[in-house]
């Protein structure tokens, strides 16, 4: 079976959320699964490229808040995050994925919807394990056990392996795909994913 596409985001990404949305179904045009990889921005940009988060940067800034929402109204999906609004502490809801996609790997898919849903839907702050486990999570998995599992020092170990190896790749923004070793940086890469897998590269 051909291997999966390493999708590499971060909940706190609208972009990495749009591009969400539809991989499930691009990577099944082709015969493919989509394993899921949250990362940690603020790791990536901040430390590594020593660079200002994209909201704060001049310039930039200001054409993010237009271009999120106005891909929002092409998609028709409804944002109830406030983009210059806090983002919180993004380690919870990553650390929550990574204990459910070690303890219930088929989960993988269904928690990191419910966690986007969540987060750029209902705009609800994700910032501890109790706020996570407090969300609508997927059938067979209990409040209490994300809790814990959240948490835990397992958790905080497998984000940060997997934080480092995403670095060690040469990832650095949400979203990106890994096709064959292939990366594609964005949502707006989408098309391209598609059309690579379609023809076996160029």
């Amino acid at each position: 079976m051909a291997a999966p596409l390493a999708f590499h985001f971060d909940f706190i990404s609208p972009y990495g959320y749009f591009a969400s949305l539809t991989v499930e179904e691009l990577a099944a045009r082709h015969g493919r699964q989509v394993d899921w990889r949250p990362m940690l921005l603020g790791v990536a940009v901040m430390k590594v490229m020593g660079l200002k988060p994209l909201l704060d940067t001049p310039l930039k800034g200001d054409y993010m808040r237009r271009d999120v929402l106005r891909h929002a109204r092409r998609h028709g999906l409804q944002l109830g995050r406030d983009l210059n609004a806090s983002p919180g502490n993004p380690l919870a809801p990553a650390r929550a994925f990574y204990w459910v996609k070690q303890h219930h790997p088929h989960l993988q898919a269904q928690m990191a919807h419910a966690l986007f849903h969540a987060f750029w839907v209902q705009a609800r702050d994700l910032s501890t394990p109790e706020a996570v486990a407090a969300i609508a999570l997927p059938a067979g998995l209990s409040a209490a056990e994300v809790a814990h599992g959240a948490a835990s020092d397992e958790a905080a170990t497998l984000l940060r392996n997997a934080v480092a190896a995403a670095i060690g790749a040469g990832i650095f923004g949400s979203p990106t795909i890994v096709v064959d070793g292939e990366p594609f940086w964005g949502a707006d890469r989408l098309h391209e994913v598609d059309e690579w897998l379609s023809c076996g590269g160029w």
